[in-house]
């Protein structure tokens, strides 16, 4: 007679949540390679099987991570980007602004999480890989809806199409920010700043 297996206990409220949190300040902290799933459980404190109970592998994590950080941003991204009290433009130097100063308080450490696993996994983890590059465009995407708009108010000049401007900017400013890291100071941010609004963006 074959035995019967009983089910295990069912998974807590609330402990992917806090895996996701936990392991989020880990990976920005270690970096991804660096980080184990010991490490994820025990920052949330839970217990290591509990992991399993809501990620199949740490990839899968890795994946769920990358969304949940970029959903958390986009909060903040279109709190600025898309505030119709404010002219494009000037959501734009706004969003720019508060990230320069939010990275100077952070003594311009760690940067940018979504470019720093698109070094460290883009050719080691498709489905990763997959997950940043569709943030990187809605990202893309809301930068091209304010040049869009500037451009239809004259306030930005449309030799260029604002798609093309809005991935530039993205990519520009993923690089000013690894410079950031490297020289450990705003210099970097600020010519993207001065460049991008003195010339690029220049009626």
């Amino acid at each position: 007679m074959t035995a019967v297996r009983k089910p295990g206990p069912k998974p807590k409220a609330g402990t992917r949540e806090k895996l996701l949190s936990a392991g989020l300040r880990v990976i920005e902290g270690n970096g991804y390679a660096a980080t184990g799933i010991s490490d994820i459980s025990d920052a949330a404190e839970v217990a290591k099987g509990s992991f399993y109970h809501h990620f199949e592998s740490k990839e899968i994590f890795g994946a769920a991570a990358v969304d949940e950080y970029f959903e958390n941003h986009w909060i903040f991204l279109t709190s600025i980007l898309e505030n119709p009290e404010m002219a494009p433009v000037a959501r734009l130097r706004a969003y720019f602004a508060a990230r320069i100063e939010a990275f100077r308080t952070a003594g311009f450490n760690r940067g940018c999480m979504l470019g720093n696993l698109g070094l460290e996994v883009s050719d080691h983890s498709d489905m990763i890989r997959a997950r940043l590059d569709a943030h990187f465009q809605r990202w893309s995407d809301l930068v091209t809806s304010c040049i869009e708009e500037a451009q239809q108010l004259g306030t930005v000049s449309s030799a260029q199409p604002a798609k093309q401007l809005g991935r530039f900017l993205v990519s520009s400013w993923e690089g000013a920010i690894l410079r950031m890291r490297v020289e450990k100071s705003d210099r970097a941010l600020l010519e993207f700043v001065d460049f991008t609004f003195e010339h690029l963006l220049k009626r």
